[in-house]
């Protein structure tokens, strides 16, 4: 009875707590629940049993992984050169939709990659790169609030092409303005250029490459190496977690599909059922991790488009709940940034860190209602 009445008062709890987060107002910045959404399994809801959340501590200095100076900080990975490394990353804006802008270029070869709603179902990338370059990298398009945040978790130079007047606003009034490069800030050819395609509307022909970025940070002055530590690999996959062969994000517009190559040992990419190539490459998007990261997302009065949808503020930052798949296997717990310049963190119940599989990583940001599905 005593166990029925403490999950009782948990739950009752977290409900209180999810419907003050409903009802921020744009632009705050509140805490995020921590209890995560029922994950569909063979079509049956199955909701996670909740366990206590160790106290909320940014992690000190000394509890963040040193690397050597030949391992990427993004990956974990050797690079051959670690001159490339003193580089300061590329946040570039990546198209996802509609279907014509597929294969998109260069997606394969970035380090990390982040995508989120943007609005009307649809969504878009935010592509990180500094162990490798790409040539060309797109099609590029405009940012979204979200962009506000990833380029401070990573000290990073932000390429994108066209935003609301509302997110060019706030980019404009942001710590990050210093590091865009863009056509709305007056950064065109041959940094970025047109390639047109026969059937293919004009605003999904614009492209860049990794190489000019850099160039044109170099000669402003902003390319200059930065702090990155905060990530965590491991070879070995910690202890426990659920085997995971397949996982579907249903997103509204075209549902994201991962399934597990046990040959590889990497998930490979489909998105509305359809393998998800790279026309750069000619391979098909695959990732070490894929991070399904839940957070708040709030929706803005910034008017985004002709069709009346609104810019959406995905809140990462405090806390919330994560699903880490490596290796075939998932792993439940809780995403972590306190601070502005933070990387996310990943915990587990126990507040222990859950390491990557050194490798490339994909973060699939999600509402904290989304179901989750493992057929």
């Amino acid at each position: 009875m005593a166990h029925r009445m403490l999950r009782g008062l948990w739950i009752t709890l977290w409900l209180v707590t999810a419907c003050a987060s409903s009802s921020t107002p744009a632009g705050s910045r509140s805490p995020t629940p921590t209890m995560p959404p029922p994950l569909v399994v063979n079509e049956r809801n199955i909701t996670p049993t909740p366990s206590p959340a160790a106290t909320p501590t940014p992690p000190s200095a000394g509890s963040i992984d040193e690397f050597p100076p030949d391992v990427n900080p993004l990956t974990g990975l050797r690079v051959s050169d670690p001159a490339v490394l003193k580089r300061r990353p590329l946040a570039i804006k990546i198209s996802n939709y509609p279907p014509v802008v597929r294969p998109q270029s260069g997606v394969d070869l970035a380090d990390l990659v982040f995508e989120h709603y943007a609005e009307g179902g649809v969504t878009r990338f935010t592509a990180i790169y500094l162990g490798q370059d790409a040539e060309p990298v797109g099609s590029i398009r405009s940012a979204r609030l979200i962009d506000l945040e990833i380029p401070a978790m990573f000290k990073a130079i932000l390429a994108y092409s066209g935003a609301s007047v509302g997110v060019n606003a706030r980019i404009r009034a942001s710590d990050v303005v210093e590091r865009v490069l863009s056509p709305d800030f007056g950064v065109g050819a041959p940094i970025f250029w047109r390639i047109p395609r026969e059937g293919v509307a004009v605003e999904h022909t614009l492209f860049t490459s990794t190489r000019r970025l850099w160039e044109e940070a170099t000669r402003r002055g902003i390319n200059t190496p930065q702090d990155l530590r905060g990530m965590r690999f491991s070879e070995q996959p910690p202890a426990g977690g659920q085997p995971v062969s397949t996982l579907i994000i249903p997103y509204r517009m075209e549902p994201v599909t991962w399934r597990y190559d046990p040959g590889s040992g990497r998930w490979l990419r489909w998105t509305a059922g359809q393998p998800h190539m790279d026309a750069l490459t000619g391979r098909q998007l695959s990732a070490a991790n894929v991070a399904v990261v839940y957070a708040h997302h709030q929706t803005t009065d910034i008017l985004e488009d002709r069709l009346g949808n609104y810019s959406i503020e995905i809140q990462i930052w405090g806390s919330g709940p994560v699903r880490i798949f490596r290796d075939g296997r998932m792993y439940e717990g809780q995403w972590q940034r306190f601070r502005r310049e933070d990387m996310l963190h990943f915990v587990d119940a126990h507040g222990q860190p859950i390491p990557l599989k050194p490798g490339n990583t994909w973060f699939e940001l999600v509402p904290l209602d989304m179901r989750v599905q493992l057929p």
